[in-house]
This record gives structure tokens, sequence and C-alpha cells, in this order.
């Protein structure tokens, strides 16, 4: 800038369908006047675009000229332009709430409404957190979906300073519940965009049953094992003891009916594809369990998982003892085996993920970066950070920022390797 011209910083907002000459012509326009380009965003929805420049023109005397070039060419190609006058001060403020904390909310439904969307950005004003703006993450729904088989997914970025992150979950838990979406609110940090590890609780969230329930069905013991279940419930024995007691009525249980039932054990909704998804990115993932190992170490050979952390039952000469080997995997223990595994992997805790459903999964869920009850009790999910209550375990993906198209490309790539090999 010569000494003595001054400079006049002007927010530019072009609106009209989509042309892919538009974006050359401004930019060529711009560098004839020798513009600095401060901020630019644009967004294009059904082939109509909006795009945003905060701009600095050098020579105050240059505007109307450069105003003149832009309304000629955008008029040319049948777009809306219009210009703001942006004071030093104004730009100043601006800049000064770059260093305020960012979160991203994730919100997961049948169909966004715009009743949901109407709830959620009045909690965020009364948390005085400013939408910087919105994207898409699941595919285009066509008209008439909706319901359970339809999903769609849309990340809420937010700036200000959140006082209070109780009370924001507690109402954003009440609208979920009245108009059925999912949520998720993390801090926008660098970890959230470079998780690394993903660790699964197993049975009910990678598989759809409690192996023991089968297990004792199929030996004629379920009523009293369900027993010993809702003693543990109500607080009267811990999980150790309770799970002691359970597994001793396994006692005789032929080693042939286990591995029948470890065969069948039915993959939760969407497990196959998040898993497949992970691999194909790069992610380690991981098996912690109060479960079984004989089922984990199926999973680990049918899905590709890296890690398997569970309790092994004892067979002896063809049947089950009623014994565990080794310690029981309980709460704490799962917790301390995720921060192990963090350690072996060379990782911070916070680019772990942990996904579980009960309330033994809690201190893990905890511990991990991000912490996800998947179909869980209503009190694991008001305790758990984040939470996954009407979709599919794939829907995970959502939360970790990666979108339908992303997904889709990695499934492909995966049948065009299996198709090579």
């Amino acid at each position: 800038m010569r000494q003595g011209v001054i400079s006049e910083i002007v927010l530019v907002n072009v609106s009209g369908e989509n042309k892919p000459a538009l974006m050359g012509m401004l930019t060529s326009t711009l560098t004839a006047y020798q513009v600095r380009i401060l901020d630019v965003g644009q967004a294009v929805i059904h082939d109509e675009f909006s795009l945003g420049m905060l701009i600095e023109i050098p020579d105050r005397s240059a505007t109307d000229a450069l105003k003149g070039a832009l309304v000629a060419h955008t008029r040319a190609l049948g777009t809306v332009i219009r210009f703001t006058p942006v004071t030093t001060e104004e730009y100043a403020k601006w800049v000064s709430q770059q260093g305020k904390p960012r979160y991203i909310v994730t919100m997961l439904a049948g169909g966004v409404a715009a009743e949901q969307l109407a709830a959620v950005t009045a909690i965020f004003e009364r948390h005085s957190l400013g939408v910087d703006g919105i994207r898409r993450l699941s595919g285009r729904l066509p008209l008439g979906s909706g319901g359970t088989s339809a999903r769609a997914c849309v990340e809420i970025s937010l700036r200000g300073e959140l006082a209070d992150p109780r009370r924001l979950k507690a109402e954003l838990l009440e609208a979920a519940g009245r108009l059925t979406f999912d949520f998720s609110v993390q801090e926008d940090t660098v970890y959230r965009r470079n998780r690394r590890l993903v660790a699964f609780d197993m049975d009910s969230t990678l598989i759809k049953v409690e192996v023991i329930d089968e297990l004792a069905h199929v030996h004629g013991v379920g009523n009293e094992v369900a027993a010993i279940t809702e003693c543990a419930m109500r607080g009267e024995i811990d999980f150790k003891e309770s799970f002691r007691r359970r597994v001793a009525l396994l006692k005789g249980l032929s080693a042939a009916a286990f591995a029948d039932v470890a065969a069948a054990v039915p993959l939760t909704d969407g497990a196959r594809r998040l898993i497949f998804a992970l691999r194909h990115f790069g992610y380690r993932t991981a098996i912690i369990s109060g479960g079984f190992t004989h089922v984990g170490h199926r999973l680990q050979r049918e899905l590709g998982i890296d890690y398997v952390h569970a309790n092994a039952l004892e067979t002896r000469d063809g049947v089950v003892t009623g014994e565990v080997v080794g310690d029981i995997i309980d709460a704490e223990r799962k917790a301390s085996l995720l921060r192990a595994l963090c350690r072996n992997e060379g990782i911070a805790l916070a680019q772990s993920i942990a996904i579980g459903d009960g309330a033994n999964d809690l201190p893990m869920l905890a511990t991990a970066g991000l912490g996800v009850a998947f179909h869980a009790k209503p009190i694991v999910r008001e305790s758990a950070s984040h939470a996954i209550s009407n979709f599919g375990l794939d829907s995970v993906l959502f939360l970790m920022g990666f979108t339908d198209r992303d997904i889709e490309q990695a499934a492909a790539n995966d049948q065009s390797s299996a198709a090579k090999s």
C-alpha cells in the first residue's frame, strides 16, 4: 500500500445459480485491483450457491470502479452481488473472536426437520454460542424418505465461551428425546480431527446379544442367570461376584454348544460397515469386553480387529468347568486396558474412541477422548458424553466427521481390492 493511501474493507456476497466460470471471474477481477482476501466461504445447495468474501481494497478511491466491474460480470452470469462496508473497529472485533473456543455439534435424525434445528439453535443462543457454519454429512435423501430407515446428519460449527456444559447437554437431551434425534457435542481440537484408536464393548454393542444369556438359555439355567443379573443391577453384588456366579451356573455345558453359540451371534446393525471403514482409513480397533474371548476372537478373525481383551471361559475334557481363567475384566479394568492400548500405540488418550452400552462401560467411556453410549439405558446415556440411540453403529463415523461419500468410497475401494486379490 502506498504511503497516505487509505484502504477499505468490504464484505462481498454473491448468490445465484452455480456456474464454473464465476470464481475465476471474481478472483481475476480482484487481482486486477490488487485486492487482499481476508476471509472466504462458499456453500452450494441444490445447484444454488452462496459465496462470501471479506476483502481489503488497498486504494479506497478504486472502490467504485471495482464494484462496477464486479456488478457487470456477475450480472452477465445471472447472479446477484451485494456489498457491505466494514469498519476497522468491526474488523478488529471480528479478529479478536478467533481465539474463542470452538465446538462441533453432530445432529443425526431420520431426516433433519426445521423443528429440530429450531430447537437446537434456540439452545445455542441461550448459551451464547454463535453458529459459524453447517454442513451435511449424510447423502441426499430422496423425496418421501423418512422413518428409521432414513438417516440424515448435519455438523454444526459453534463458537463462544460455554459456561455450563452440563446444562447444555441436559437441554439437548430433553430436545432429542422429544424430537427423536441423536447428537454429540465435541470441543473442536486437533485431537478431534486425529483419532487413531476405536475400542468396543462387545455384548449388546458390537453384537446384538449378551452371550452369557444365550449360553444360559442353551444350558437350561436362563432364569437363574437372570436373577443374579438383577441382583447386580440393584447393587446387591458387584460385577466380578455376579460374573463368577453366572459362569458357575454354566458348569457342564458342552464346549461344542459353546462354540455353536459363539459362531451364531449376530453383528449389530452397521458394525461391519463401521469396522471396514475404520480399517480402510488406518484406525486401530479393539474389543474390550466383560464377555468371552471365544466370541471376541471369532469377531477378530471375521472383521480384522487388532486387539481383543475379554474373559476366558475355562473348558476341560470338552465341557465348561464353570471357572474363569485369569482376572475378570470389570469396569475399572476396561478403562485400564484402554489406557494401556493408547500407550502401546503411542497415542494420547484424547485420540481414542470408546463405545459401549452398559454402566460397566462408563469408566472406559469417560477415559476415552470420545465416549459413545450406544443404544444404552437412560442412566448411561445421561452419564456418557455422547450417545447414539436411534441408528446403527456405523453412525459413529459421522461423529468422527466422515461423510456418507467418504464411507461409500472406502467400501468401493475395499471391494475393488478384494476383487483383484
